[in-house]
Order: C-alpha cells, then structure tokens, then sequence
C-alpha cells in the first residue's frame, strides 16, 4: 500500500496545450479517491501521469516515499485498469490474468494458487478456460480486475472503466468495485466523467475544469458546500438552478429580488450575506429543495416563487418539473402526487436554509 503525492504537477502538450495547471493533491493511504469532471479537464492526463504512461512538464509524483517522476511504469507498484479492458484476445482468461505474474518468472505453482485466489474473489472462477470473445463486457471488466488485483500492487489506477457497461451493469460494478477496496484495503485512483459514480465511490473527490483542481472534499462536502458555480453545477442530478438576483434590504429585512420572484433572506442568514446588499448575485438552489406548495408541509424559512410547467417528468418516487419564472429556467424534483401539469401555473416553495449565493463575475460561492 501507499498514498500518493503531487507537489506542482503541469503537463503540457507540444509546448503550448496545457493539460494539467499547477497541481497539488495528497493521496491518502487507503483511500478511494476520484477525479471527476466534463471531457478534457485533465483527469485522464493525471492518472497518466501517476502510472508513469505521460512525462510530468514540471513538478513531482512521489508514490510512498519514493520519487518516480523518472520511473519506468513497470517500476512505480501500480496497477491500471483501462476502459477498454485491454485483454488479450488469443488468452484465455486464466493467462489474461497470470500475465503479469508469467512475465516476472513467478514459479508455475504461485501462479495457479493466485489464479485461483483471484477468480473466486471476482467470481470468474468458471470463466478461466473461456476467451475475451466469449465475455460479456462485466465480465470482461471482471478479468481486467483480476490482472491487475494478482499483481498486488501499492496502487490501483481506473481510468473510466465503466463507460463501456449498460446502466443496471455500472450499478452493479460500482458496488463490487467499492468491496473490492473494503476487502483489498489499498489505495484506488479512480477517473470518471459521471458525477454519479463519483459521489457514490469516493471517499474524496477532485474536481477538475481546464486542468485545474476547482475543489476536493468528501461527496456531502462538495454537494452541500461547492466552493464555486461550476462545481454547484456539476455535483448533484439534476444539477443546481442557477437564478440572477440581487440583494437588497427594506424595512430591516434582507431579500433576494429577480426577474419575477422576490425571496426573503432569514435573520440566521442575514449577516452572511449584508454585506451584499444592492449587489447583483447568482442565487442557487438544488431542485430537491424546491416544493410544490401543495404538497410541502411545513418549512421553517421557506420562499414562495410561481412558475409557469413546461415539462413533467415522472422518475417513479418523485416528478421533475421544468418551469419557467419570467424568463429563468427552474428545475425542480417533488413528491409524486403532484398535480403538475404542463402550461400550468404552480406555486413552489423553496427551502431558502439551503440557498447557495455566488458572485456573479468570479463564480465563487459567498
């Protein structure tokens, strides 16, 4: 096992494409961290880094104690897990996966007990004398897994491997990938474009945006305290409403004024943000925070707002509604028994103890 440290990191591309902005990350022992974020943010380019498949620009990459900017990636105690499984197509999945363990000269005996081990682990042990062919593609993944667990490696590295599976199978991957690392108690480095897997795998995650790091912290801690709008944006399905309001006091109250609502900002909120009076503000609000006032029950500082319905979306337990307010765009998630119905007008109530106010130019949240 080992954790992993990038003091500056920069990768550049041709001397002018900058992948990857000045990063610093500490990686934990034992942990379960994930990189996240859209297409080109530089995650994949990270993880290439740490497996030693890039050069670093600038900076250093230290796994455990050791410096391994200069190492070979068969040097580093890594093991990565690619996408597209990587296997061999002419091997069975018993020398898939004892590939590794062949290359190093491991005595014939160590490699059949590893196999083993490793099968019944993963629950392939009826799939040894089977090709890749022959594999659905959570089985396929299930091999890559075991070529890289026989290895016993300080690091595990994933690079998007679940993108290639339907829905029901990434459901049931991500649960199996998440014991695997209960059980094998190692450090996993784990890259996704899907905020989902992030949120429900990590212990931690990076979130990056042009090769830079926006934030790190816990699932909850990025969802309930993103630190800018991107990162609002991006963490939480579906994502954060983003409203342009402005702040301003009347009679000693404080209030959130837009287009076509007007919001009252309670006394425990009150000196947070009075210091943004006549300031115009981005106000935002996650849709599972919103309520059809029909249905709501009591809210200790609720806001009322009326929109107009323009879509209706049942998902089962719930209904998304997409609404307009003057000519903002509200997505909200409520209670099933809504009567919601499209080209309808429809108060809402917003639980305004879970507003979220950035400003307007940076992006960051006050």
């Amino acid at each position: 096992m080992a954790g992993i440290v990038l003091k500056n990191v920069r990768k550049e591309f041709d001397n002018e494409v900058v992948a990857v902005e000045d990063m610093n990350l500490e990686i934990e022992e034992k942990e379960f961290l994930v990189l996240v974020g859209p297409s080109g943010c530089g995650k994949s380019t990270t993880l290439r880094m740490i497996a030693g498949l890039d050069n670093v620009t600038n900076g250093d990459i230290y796994i455990g104690d050791t410096l391994v900017n200069n190492l070979m990636p068969k040097d580093r105690n890594i093991a990565m897990v690619f996408q597209n499984y990587a296997l061999y197509p002419h091997m069975k999945v018993y020398d898939n996966i004892a590939f590794g363990l062949k290359v190093r000269k491991t005595a014939k005996p160590e490699i059949a007990r590893r196999v083993k081990q490793t099968a019944e682990l993963l629950g392939i042990q009826d799939l040894l004398y089977r090709k890749p062919r022959q594999l659905s593609g959570g089985q396929r993944q299930r091999v890559a897994l075991g070529r890289a667990i026989i290895r016993n490696p300080g690091v595990f590295l994933f690079d998007e491997p679940l993108s290639n599976l339907d829905a029901k199978l990434r459901v049931q991957m991500r649960e199996e990938i998440k014991k695997l690392h209960e059980r094998l108690q190692t450090t996993i480095v784990y890259v996704t474009h899907d905020q989902v897997e992030a949120m429900t795998m990590g212990t931690r995650i990076v979130v990056m945006k042009a090769g830079v790091v926006q934030q790190v912290g816990s699932p909850m801690e990025l969802y309930n305290h993103p630190t800018n709008l991107f990162v609002a944006g991006f963490i939480g399905s579906p994502a954060m409403n983003f409203i342009e309001a402005r702040v301003f006091e009347e009679n000693d109250l404080l209030f959130l004024r837009g287009e076509s609502f007007q919001l009252a900002i309670s006394d425990t909120f009150k000196s947070r943000y009075i210091g943004l009076k006549d300031k115009d503000v981005i106000f935002g609000i996650r849709p599972e925070h919103i309520f059809d006032k029909a249905l709501a029950g009591t809210i200790p500082e609720a806001g009322t707002l009326k929109a107009k319905i323009e879509i209706v979306e049942p998902m089962g337990a719930t209904v998304v509604l997409v609404a307009l307010c003057g000519s903002s765009k509200i997505v909200a998630s409520v209670d099933s028994k809504t009567k919601a119905a499209p080209h309808a007008d429809l108060e809402f109530l917003l639980d305004m103890s879970q507003m979220h106010v950035f400003d307007r130019e940076s992006g960051m949240r006050y």
